[in-house]
């Protein structure tokens, strides 16, 4: 097989095993990271350390030898409305929280990794010379949706995040770097992609922190993703208001995103909210389209106070296999402190006893971090009439 053979034979295999997009960008230096070094020097990064390793910069560097970068993508909406179409509460029902919809199901790294590694198996035994590759789902200094864009699967939206115009944002990336001789899917000439945000600035206006601080550039330590994932310090007091319900991750802008109005859903059964074991009282809160496979709650608008009662050994084993993990039994209950001190649960509500005691036996559990937060959410409780 010539190159371009090769790349469509890998488009066409990936397509197989399930992917919803497929393409082939060169190992060059993007304009886009060019720009890396100077974000950085802002301090955008804020703790993740890791974005400062320099092969970022060049994927050439990533593997000896390395020519190209195949990106392929996968949809992960899907049927459940958007963050900002539910309500945080109804009249009666216990306060609700949110988390990001890619982390609802089974962890999207080794869904993607099973698929990645299942196309590099099909791949070394298509082509016979020698060749070398590595597969990444997040875990590696390739940017992604650099790479994604550059291979023709979309633009870099102001939000900094790839929309494809048939299927919207809702895009999980692997690659896989390859030292194969493949031909890019852009072909030399083509026009990349166009920019399709326009004079739209939505994104920008909806997100409560202020973290798209200029068209196309995000400062991490403003987005509440960051927060309440990658923040394992206190959560300034700044942005705590302005977390609202968020207890892991954020959807906002892209449930404004104009592009995802009509974004198709997967029907992948992994990526479907799971099920939340709720004590027994509470599961008359609960409507049918909130509840999980077994009856209970969800990890769709989860019940907060659930989440804030969580114990350590709990949270493992709902957890595990999820990306929620990530941010640790310590991260998730501090988050769900400060989702419940933006509830405006009223004192003469039937469920302000029962979360002003959560948060009471959170205050006096031990941990200086989760304290500190239960405490500001009972202040703010307190204060609600």
């Amino acid at each position: 097989m010539n190159a371009e053979e090769r790349t469509a034979w890998i488009v066409s295999k990936a397509r197989g095993i399930g992917f919803d997009l497929c393409g082939v960008a060169p190992t060059a230096k993007f304009e886009e990271l060019e720009r890396l070094p100077e974000w950085l020097a802002r301090g955008y990064a804020g703790e993740m350390k890791y974005l400062h390793d320099p092969r970022r910069s060049d994927p050439a560097q990533v593997l000896d030898g390395a020519r190209s970068v195949i990106v392929c993508a996968l949809n992960y909406r899907t049927e459940q409305p958007y963050s900002t179409e539910v309500p945080s509460s109804a009249a009666g029902d216990r306060p609700r929280g949110w988390i990001s919809r890619y982390a609802w199901g089974d962890d999207y790294h080794e869904i993607l990794g099973a698929k990645l590694n299942a196309l590099l198996a099909r791949m070394r035994g298509e082509f016979a010379e020698p060749f070398v590759a590595r597969a990444y789902v997040d875990t590696g200094p390739i940017v992604e949706r650099i790479a994604a864009h550059h291979a023709g699967l979309g633009w870099l939206a102001k939000n900094t995040m790839l929309i494809n115009e048939q299927l919207g944002s809702w895009l999980f990336l692997g690659v896989i770097v390859t030292s194969l001789d493949l031909a890019p899917t852009m072909h030399a000439g083509e026009s990349l992609p166009a920019d399709l945000c326009g004079n739209c600035r939505v994104c920008i206006d909806a997100c409560p922190t202020g973290a798209i601080v200029e068209p196309y550039i995000l400062d991490a330590r403003r987005c509440i993703s960051y927060l309440t994932i990658e923040l394992r310090a206190a959560i300034p007091e700044e942005f705590r208001n302005a977390m609202g319900r968020m207890v892991f991750g954020c959807d906002i802008c892209q449930d404004v995103c104009p592009w995802n109005r009509n974004a198709p859903a997967a029907h992948l059964a992994n990526f479907l909210p799971r099920a939340l074991p709720l004590p027994h009282d509470a599961l008359s809160d609960v409507p049918d389209d909130r509840r999980g496979n077994d009856g209970d709650g969800s990890l769709f608008a989860p019940m907060l106070e659930t989440l804030a009662a969580l114990t350590a050994g709990e949270f493992s084993e709902i957890f595990r296999g999820s990306a929620v993990k990530r941010t640790k039994w310590r991260g998730l209950v501090r988050n769900a402190c400060i989702a419940l001190g933006n509830a405006k649960v009223s004192r003469e509500s039937e469920q302000h006893a029962s979360i002003a005691a959560t948060l009471e036996r959170l205050v006096a559990s031990g941990d200086s971090t989760i304290a500190e937060h239960a405490q500001w959410a009972l202040d703010r409780l307190n204060r609600v009439d």
